[in-house]
């Protein structure tokens, strides 16, 4: 992996909304409402592996943390059309995140890195488990012959991910994480010290006690609210799944200059 030049936060907040991974993104307003409705009314697949109770039960709670946290327009009349992501928010929270790369570097923490989005933030993940390994930090290696959701959980570029009929899948579910600290306790090894994920990795990895930051689109509230809980330490709001994975790339440099791992 090349060297990456380091944008200023004026020039990443450009490029986020000019790529759509922040500002007017793709997904539609129907398609985010329908998300946290189904999540308010108790449908686990958008809880992403995280323990809500009736805490959420009101649609409208729901959206009022998702105009706070990732900048949805905040009008509960506005059922259609366009939807928005703040970029500011989105740097503030990589800054967020940043800081907490920053203190795992600094520890030499353990760190589990994983993604269920692998068609698209796969290079996100990689180098920043990179940049970390570099800086001293120990990447979990995940056990071998782990299966899950009728799959199998293995690790490329220091990524954990999820694996059926030998593609790599996008999975919203929380097993497979369980599925690797459930391995590493089992092979009598340590758990993490941070995961860095998205989806039901880091869901499930919040739930379970262990420092986690991660990301997630609009339509994906529940690591928003986990974040509002205390659950989760950050989650960054995005489009995690743009047309070129490589306009993540200024994003990627941003975060890892700003954590002084580059």
């Amino acid at each position: 992996m090349g060297a990456m030049p380091i944008p200023s936060r004026a020039a990443l907040v450009e490029h986020l909304v000019r790529t759509r991974i922040a500002g007017n993104v793709a997904t539609p307003r129907d398609n985010n409402l329908a998300h946290y409705r189904s999540l308010a009314n108790g449908d686990r697949h958008y809880w992403l592996g995280l323990e809500f109770g009736d805490r959420w039960a009101d649609e409208q709670d729901v959206l009022a943390v998702m105009a706070e946290r990732c900048g949805v327009n905040d009008d509960p009349g506005h059922r259609t059309g366009q939807d928005t992501i703040d970029p500011e928010l989105t740097v503030d929270a990589l800054d967020r995140m940043a800081g907490r790369l920053r203190k795992a570097a600094a520890d030499r923490a353990r760190v589990l890195v994983a993604t269920g989005h692998p068609g698209s933030l796969l290079d996100v993940h990689s180098r920043t488990a990179a940049a970390l390994r570099a800086a001293g930090c120990d990447i979990v290696r995940i056990p071998d012959g782990l299966t899950t959701d009728e799959g199998y959980v293995v690790q490329f570029a220091d990524v954990a991910l999820f694996e059926r009929g030998a593609t790599l899948w996008h999975t919203h579910s929380p097993a497979p994480m369980d599925a690797v600290l459930d391995g590493l306790l089992a092979a009598d090894e340590p758990l993490p010290d941070l995961v860095v994920a998205d989806h039901g990795w880091a869901g499930r990895a919040g739930r379970r006690g262990i420092d986690t930051v991660g990301y997630a689109d609009s339509n994906d509230p529940a690591l928003f609210l986990a974040e509002a809980e205390g659950t989760l330490q950050v989650t960054v709001p995005l489009d995690d799944h743009v047309v070129d994975p490589r306009s993540y790339e200024p994003m990627t440099a941003y975060l890892l200059g700003a954590a002084g791992l580059l």
